[in-house]
């Protein structure tokens, strides 16, 4: 909520939530340059950083069958999907793009990182990255033996990584998702709704219990429509949310327990890897 300007109505409470970000081993700075365009961008393979980010280990794009991000191992994908989720924590915190506050996948998209704020925050981001690794991967050295202190601060990583990467995952890689929003206007020219875009590229699970053990972040799609409001509310405007969804006809992503959406995302994930949704079926004319 912070680093969305949704904590407090005043924006230093915000700002200083927001590092929040760098004490669990991430960049409060990195993380706004990645995040600005996944919400403008959702899904998209192009614009949106999210979509790209775990590549070449793991797809989460969809991409055609031929495709050159295609590797033979993607078919197994869903196999060792957690495993590689397990390893975020060690890529974030020993992720060199810290030394020049510049995100690659941003940067991909077009954003321009050149700019007089974010060259006054590298001795920041750098002192308080340089702070972090010495507390939680260097002290424990200090007080324990090396195979103690690894096994220490490799449990915490791989804790927080597949507790985080997780439910990041869940969020807009399921079956069903809308994986490229702007189809409708490449093929008819229609203009992209922005709002219909948002909801069908997320998933919502769960309700009040849920939204309090992930801080909101079981409520994606009232969180992509109103990124500005506290996670607090979500659960209040989830089934008005739903209505009008259902009256407009717009996919609507609900799953009222947790592992329903992990289970989705899971064969998701098989689907893309092997690209079964791109296979021809003989039978159909396609």
């Amino acid at each position: 909520d912070g680093n969305h300007g949704a904590a407090s109505k005043k924006p230093w409470v915000n700002d200083f939530l927001g590092f929040g970000a760098d004490f669990i081993g991430g960049s409060k700075w990195l993380w706004m340059e990645q995040h600005w365009t996944h919400h403008a961008y959702t899904n998209h393979h192009m614009m949106d950083p999210d979509s790209f980010s775990a590549e070449p280990m793991l797809l989460f794009n969809d991409y055609p069958l031929g495709h050159p991000a295609r590797k033979w191992y993607h078919s197994f994908q869903a196999f060792f999907f957690l495993p590689a989720l397990s390893f975020y924590w060690l890529s974030s915190v020993f992720n060199a793009q810290i030394l020049d506050l510049k995100h690659r996948g941003a940067e991909f998209t077009g954003m321009k990182l050149e700019n007089d704020f974010i060259s006054s925050r590298k001795k920041y981001a750098i002192a308080i990255r340089a702070f972090y690794i010495y507390m939680n991967v260097i002290s424990p050295f200090q007080h324990h033996g090396p195979f103690t202190a690894i096994f220490h601060f490799m449990l915490m990583g791989v804790s927080e990584s597949l507790v985080l990467s997780t439910l990041f995952s869940l969020s807009h890689n399921f079956e069903g998702s809308n994986r490229d929003p702007t189809t409708d206007f490449r093929v008819t020219g229609e203009p992209v709704c922005w709002f219909k875009s948002q909801v069908e590229t997320s998933s919502t699970y769960g309700s009040h219990m849920s939204g309090w053990l992930t801080g909101g972040l079981n409520f994606q799609i009232e969180h992509h429509l109103f990124p500005r409001m506290s996670s607090a509310w979500y659960p209040y405007i989830a089934p008005k949310v739903r209505e009008i969804c259902e009256k407009h006809g717009v996919q609507y992503a609900y799953y009222p327990w947790i592992h329903q959406n992990l289970i989705s995302t899971f064969a998701y994930i098989h689907q893309a890897g092997i690209g079964s949704n791109w296979e021809l079926d003989p039978l159909s004319g396609n």
